[in-house]
């Protein structure tokens, strides 16, 4: 089998990654949750980090940052 004839997953034919498409399941799994397991799923939803910069060899203070995905279904609209 060649290469240009191989399986190819939906994903990667819809252009796009593997964690693009994860997170949209996710999404939809967590839309069809019932309360509290719904507002439980949502508090999960929260990433935390912090990004720093450098300079002269020495890292400066870090800005701690708070993101909250969202990811847009039909269901919004």
């Amino acid at each position: 089998m060649s290469a240009t004839t191989a399986a190819v997953p939906f994903w990667r034919a819809a252009g796009m990654t593997y964690i693009g498409y994860s997170n949209i399941c996710a999404a939809l799994v967590r839309n069809c949750l019932k309360e509290p397991f719904k507002s439980e799923a949502a508090s999960r939803e929260k990433v935390h980090f912090s990004i720093a910069k450098w300079a002269d060899g020495k890292q400066e203070k870090p800005n701690f940052v708070v993101i909250v995905a969202a990811v847009r279904t039909e269901s919004d609209e």
